[in-house]
């Protein structure tokens, strides 16, 4: 019998550490009805892409606890990675087959494209060049060219399933790919998406770093497998899913995943606790010159920052007496900088800090705006972007030490900021940033108060 194909578009280490292992554990049980394709939509990771070609799929996930316990796992859920092309003529083949009923993906907060809308942000010129035609570089225009060719051969409904970290994700690309296609005033294609396909929102959660130079070393080691495509991740693994499949979809569920109605009060404990803290010890640890998160862990004022941020401001705002939450939020917290604690992942400073013009708005924002809304003090998230604030001013004079990447920033916006007479209040009126608070007075004279703040405890580097 023929498999069931889930496509995923984005074979980085990510994709390869969470959701293939969820399947390869189906597999395990015996459930083989269903089987990865995997892609990606540009020239990127071309050594790994090649050696997952050459070995079939099939590749090492090495996962290691706190305490340094390591174990091996060989993943083959991958039935087959496609080579790079640039017209993306095979992923559309592979996604217009009915044997695909899911159409996976993995891509940055940036690689949206939305502005505070959830409108295409048409300043990128990736998304300007897929409108019209020049180029296929955009998950919008990937997922259009598919869904164009599957309309076509009539080859039934399909699932949009989104793998990463934007809230309410499967919701806001469902408004991207339908803004992207009314641009194109491809009435037809819109039609069709209407009626043939879902979008579930997701949650997902791993720690995986970038796999270090000695991990093929350690595998083979354990193994006997010179695998050329190892990945490594923490042995926590967690993916809470609506329940919304427009064509089938794997029993994942047997397996440890979390088939629910709505992800909303998982998502925002993940996004605005782990990922936000995140990059709250990433961008102190790199400001006072530590390389990597267990190092920031260490660090006491910089866990006692991510801690009371989380403590004073959000979870009031997530567990409230109207609407309480169904996790216990301290307990979470916890668990959350312990798993950062890890010294063994080697999780760098320069990975988790990246891409800080999506997190802002997407990871921390929206506690500020609450926090005001209820005439609240928000003192303690407001060093967040403090802290960011003070990374990107390191980063502008050429003072952070490693090169940092950021898919959203416009530098010389960034540059402007600092030429400026007042450098915060420029921050400050950043539209990307902070949307309906941009230019807030409020907003502006806590920021202050809070750069101080910090900068005092930069001062005292690592005690």
């Amino acid at each position: 019998m023929q498999a069931n194909v889930i496509l995923h578009l984005g074979l980085g280490s990510f994709h390869r550490a969470h959701q293939a292992v969820y399947l390869d554990a189906l597999i395990e049980r015996g459930d083989t009805s269903w089987a990865i394709v995997g892609a990606n939509l540009r020239n990127d990771l071309a050594e790994t892409m090649a050696a997952l070609i050459a070995q079939r799929g099939e590749y090492t996930l090495e996962t290691v606890t706190p305490a340094g316990v390591r174990a091996y796992r060989r993943i083959r859920a991958i039935r087959e990675v496609l080579p790079f092309d640039a017209s993306l003529a095979a992923v559309i083949e592979v996604g217009a087959q009915p044997a695909t009923r899911i159409i996976a993906f993995t891509v940055t907060e940036a690689g949206y494209y939305l502005d505070p809308q959830n409108r295409l942000d048409l300043a990128f010129a990736d998304i300007t060049g897929d409108l019209a035609g020049r180029s296929t570089v955009t998950i919008y225009g990937a997922i259009a060219a598919i869904l164009s060719e599957r309309m076509a051969r009539n080859a039934g409904p399909v699932t949009l399933l989104n793998c990463d970290n934007l809230r309410s994700n499967g919701e806001r690309f469902r408004a991207g790919l339908l803004d992207f296609l009314a641009r194109r005033t491809d009435t037809a294609l819109t039609e069709w998406v209407s009626g043939n396909t879902t979008c579930p929102n997701a949650m997902v959660d791993r720690i995986t770093p970038r796999p270090p130079a000695d991990l093929a070393a350690r595998v083979l080691a354990a193994t006997g497998w010179a695998d050329r495509a190892p990945v490594m991740a923490e042995d926590f693994i967690q993916w809470v899913i609506e329940d919304r499949f427009a064509n089938g979809r794997p029993a994942w569920e047997t397996v440890g995943a979390e088939m629910v109605g709505s992800v909303h009060a998982h998502e925002e404990a993940k996004i605005r606790i782990l990922n936000a803290t995140h990059s709250g010890f990433a961008w102190a640890g790199s400001l006072i010159g530590l390389s990597f998160i267990h190092e920031d862990v260490a660090v006491a004022w910089i866990r006692r920052l991510c801690f009371d941020y989380v403590t004073d401001d959000v979870i009031p705002c997530l567990d409230t007496p109207a609407h309480p939450s169904p996790m216990d939020l301290a307990r979470y917290r916890d668990v959350v900088i312990e798993r950062f604690g890890n010294p063994h992942l080697q999780d760098t400073n320069q990975r988790v800090a990246m891409d800080g013009f999506s997190k802002i708005p997407g990871f921390i924002a929206p506690t500020i705006r609450e926090r005001i809304a209820a005439g609240a003090s928000f003192a303690s998230t407001a060093r967040l972007p403090a802290l960011y604030f003070e990374f990107l001013r390191r980063w502008q004079a050429g003072g952070i030490g490693f090169e940092y990447h950021d898919q959203a920033m416009d530098p010389a916006t960034v540059r402007a900021w600092f030429d400026a007479p007042d450098p915060i209040a420029a921050f400050c009126r950043d539209g990307v940033l902070w949307g309906t608070l941009a230019g807030s007075d409020t907003l502006t004279t806590v920021l202050r108060t809070a750069h101080a703040e910090v900068l005092t405890l930069i001062h005292q580097g690592v005690p």
